[in-house]
């Protein structure tokens, strides 16, 4: 935790994201950097009686303002028309909550300033003068609590006081306290939690309290008005509008999200808010901004309520979350592997490593194959896979379309629980030696001490890395474990498929713990 207003950013692979939380504990008042549901859902899925958003006619003119459906194309006419957002905020504003949250981490006491004076820092020569000799002395080495608070948004899904929230809102929280738009407050109680998906659900002791109507993120739509209300900085009741930039969007954070993304103003305070589509009705949980400086920059994402609400069922039943595994590594297909592995389009998820003994090890998965649809559904970006399998349960069934030797084949896995523990895979004999020269690589066996210790059983050592594999990103000390899905062993066998390849080839590589495909292209 931070103090208020402190905003930390940690950067990510691709994306700088910062959680949109005034802060988990562990997080602060500030944004954090990152890296799926109809128990109690009977009051939540009241319909409005009437549309919440109507289309404001501009002041010159001489029309009077029109009443829109939600998701009706809004008139081209003289001037520019806007939805009126009022009916909505008065209707469901009552229902979104504010969340502050107390907990305790530990801090050496020796490092306690005592009464030295703020304008002294450590470096300073009077510092040590005044820790001495201002104060008592703190014994170093003993550690105590020291409080520490957070804030966040919520909405009550239930008349009897259940609430959505976001996990890292509440994360190591030992007191959670619930205010009301009528500023009434409770202690709240979590009932549970998912780090994987970032929802947490929480209960009052209270009745007949405002629910907010719940609608289906599938039906929304990109370019639709969407609208999020929130406590922003602790500025309770905050409300912000902007549109649905794009849908599934998968981010670098290991999450089981397939994200709303919208221009919608999230700041920190606004995370586990809801995201509010024009019939009033919720469609996301604000979750995460996209962010170079800590605070809104434009780009926000929205947790969808689909998988919210499943996940909420699972913690109200049992109190626990489980999720499905399918249990390989994947690549994004970019155009060098499309080539390498003569696809049409750069299309699908490239599996770089499949854990033995899971999901798809059983179903017959193997390195170098391409993922092109799960259950008939287009995988286009790598990212959508993960998405897809957000919704399944353990044991389910699933088909795939898999690109494998020039053709699609297709392959029925059943999925694991990603809570079960997988062995790591193991690879087949080996041999080899000497250079390749059209990949610029300079090629050896394992020998047996060096497959010992990194249980590698099979492939090359690359003991230096030019021209077109280095300017890839294959670096001395990487295993070649295969070129194009085909397991390799000695140079003769890498000059073969290298021969036979035009533009560019695929290397899986061992790097350390980890399997990852390279595309070095050679034509």
């Amino acid at each position: 935790m931070h103090n208020e207003g402190a905003i930390t950013v940690i950067t990510a692979k691709r994306l700088t994201l910062a959680l949109a939380a005034a802060g988990a504990i562990g997080g602060a008042v500030g944004a954090i950097a990152v890296n799926h549901n109809n128990a109690v859902a009977s009051a939540a899925a009241v319909a409005p009686a009437a549309p919440l958003v109507a289309s404001a006619a501009p002041a010159a003119s001489a029309a009077p303002a029109t009443p829109v459906n939600a998701g009706a194309p809004a008139p081209v006419a003289a001037g520019v028309v806007l939805p009126d957002f009022t009916a909505l905020v008065s209707r469901n504003g009552p229902a979104v909550v504010n969340i502050r949250v107390m907990g305790s981490t530990k801090t050496a006491m020796g490092q306690q300033r005592g009464r030295v004076p703020p304008q002294f820092d450590e470096n300073d020569p009077f510092f040590e003068f005044f820790r001495r000799f201002q104060g008592p002395q703190m014994p170093r080495g003993q550690q105590r609590d020291t409080p520490v608070f957070g804030a966040g948004s919520g909405f009550i899904i239930s008349p009897d006081g259940v609430i959505l929230t976001n996990a890292h809102v509440v994360r190591d929280a030992k007191e959670v306290t619930v205010k009301l738009q009528d500023r009434r407050e409770y202690r709240a109680k979590v009932l549970g939690s998912d780090p994987k998906t970032d929802v947490a659900v929480l209960k009052i002791d209270a009745k007949n309290l405002p629910v907010v109507p719940i609608g289906k993120s599938s039906d929304l739509k990109v370019g639709e008005w969407v609208l999020a209300i929130g406590s922003p900085f602790g500025l309770d009741s905050s409300v912000t509008a902007g549109v649905v930039s794009a849908k599934g969007r998968s981010l670098p954070d290991d999450s089981y999200v397939p994200f709303i993304q919208t221009d919608v103003a999230v700041n920190p305070g606004n995370s586990g808010g809801p995201l509010f589509n024009t019939k009033g009705e919720v469609v996301g949980i604000n979750s995460q901004i996209y962010s170079q400086t800590g605070g809104y920059m434009g780009l926000s994402f929205a947790i969808p309520i689909d998988v919210a609400y499943r996940i909420k069922d699972q913690i109200v039943s049992t109190g626990k979350v489980q999720h499905a595994k399918l249990g390989i590594a994947i690549q994004e297909v970019n155009q060098g592997f499309a080539d390498s592995f003569k696809l049409d389009s750069p299309e699908g998820a490239l599996v770089s490593n499949v854990e033995k003994g899971g999901a798809a090890d059983k179903a017959g998965l193997k390195s170098g194959d391409i993922i092109r649809k799960l259950n008939g559904q287009p995988i286009i970006a790598s990212g959508d896979l993960p998405a897809m399998l957000s919704v399944a349960q353990p044991g389910d069934k699933v088909s795939l379309d898999v690109w494998r030797d020039g053709k699609i084949v297709r392959i029925d896995a059943r999925l694991a629980n990603a809570s079960d523990k997988i062995a790591q895979d193991d690879h087949e004999p080996a041999a080899g030696a000497d250079q390749s020269a059209k990949l610029g690589l300079a090629l050896r066996p394992l020998d047996p001490n060096e497959k010992r210790q990194s249980g590698i059983a099979s492939g090359l050592v690359i003991e230096d890395a030019g021209g077109a594999a280095s300017n890839a990103g294959v670096q001395p000390g990487d295993v070649l474990l295969s070129v194009n899905g085909r397991t390799v062993n000695s140079v003769e066998q890498v000059r073969d498929v290298v021969g036979k390849a035009s533009k560019s080839v695929a290397l899986l590589i061992q790097r350390g713990n980890d399997r990852i495909f390279i595309p070095v292209r050679i034509g």
